[in-house]
């Protein structure tokens, strides 16, 4: 029987840095994604994308840029999510910010009571309107699933479950210890999360994700894969919307990480975020690439060369 996937789109850059995320379902869309899936064997139904969301400057809450349009679009995500799994299909979300994580674990709780996640991101998001000058959610997703001091309501509370996860639950892979701030590095000594930086997976992409899975799978739960494309370096593979240079995975080692993690047999689905086309190449090669091996890793194929 074919594996069904259930594909859902979130232009949204509500949460992000500034505008262009919002445009990555439809521009990956055209670059064949859905073929792509479907060349591999696996069955798609396509829910579609969400009403487009794009970031613009909130003066009137600086510490908590956009709050009400991010929580809306969660909402959104977490009934798109809902209604995949009731149809018993394996959610592939295309975003759109880190923030959609969010919504897409409040879809899973509704169905599965021992969620884990593996969050695969260049960092690891634990700041808060307190400790964040910008303003920025998407900077701020693991901190609101936590329930940390300083964190918006309205968005730590968007599920039935309060705090969304527990810190045992999260598993982090392939942040950029250069990239965090004073009160992340308190926070993350704080509570003891499970991590490999970047450090630890750079030229052993295989070892290091075999151990996270590993990890993963000692928990006993399913495991939802959220997946920020800036962990790849982005001279090496210029498609994130916060670039890092001459830092973080090669598109190779991202890939084998990616195909590693869809193996598992706890895996339950995947989240694709920070995309933003106006950072790929004009001809859309990039983006052709990526949906290919993105495709690819779901069924277990890894990237030979790049």
């Amino acid at each position: 029987m074919k594996q069904k996937i259930a594909l859902i789109g979130v232009p949204s850059s509500a949460g992000a840095h500034w505008p262009g995320q919002e445009k990555a379902p439809d521009y990956l869309r055209k670059a064949g994604l859905v073929a792509c899936l479907e060349g591999t064997g696996l069955e798609v139904i396509d829910f579609g994308d969400l009403p487009t969301v794009r970031f613009w400057p909130d003066r009137e809450h600086r510490q908590g840029q956009n709050l009400d349009s991010v929580v809306e679009v969660c909402q959104r995500m977490a009934d798109q999510v809902d209604s995949a799994l009731q149809q018993n299909a394996l959610p592939l979300v295309i975003g759109g910010d880190c923030t959609i994580s969010l919504g897409v674990i409040v879809g899973f709780q509704r169905h599965i009571k021992n969620l884990s996640l593996l969050y695969f991101d260049g960092h690891v998001d634990l700041n808060t309107s307190a400790t964040s000058p910008s303003g920025i959610f998407d900077s701020m997703g693991i901190a609101h699933m936590l329930g940390e001091l300083g964190s918006a309501d309205e968005l730590s509370h968007i599920g039935t479950r309060y705090p969304l996860m527990d810190e045992e639950e999260i598993v982090l892979f392939g942040y950029n210890s250069g990239e965090l701030n004073l009160a992340e590095e308190e926070a993350l000594a704080r509570y003891h999360l499970q991590g490999y930086p970047l450090s630890e997976v750079q030229g052993k992409a295989r070892k290091a994700a075999a151990e996270a899975v590993e990890c993963m799978e000692e928990l006993g739960k399913q495991f939802l894969l959220h997946f920020d494309v800036d962990v790849i370096d982005f001279v090496d593979f210029p498609i994130a919307d916060v670039p890092q240079f001459n830092q973080g995975l090669t598109f190779q080692e991202a890939m084998t990480c990616l195909s590693i993690f869809a193996a598992s047999s706890d895996f339950g689905g995947l989240v694709v975020t920070e995309f933003n086309p106006d950072h790929a190449d004009e001809e859309g090669a990039l983006a052709q690439t990526f949906v290919e091996e993105l495709a690819g890793t779901l069924v277990g194929k890894e990237l030979v060369t790049y």
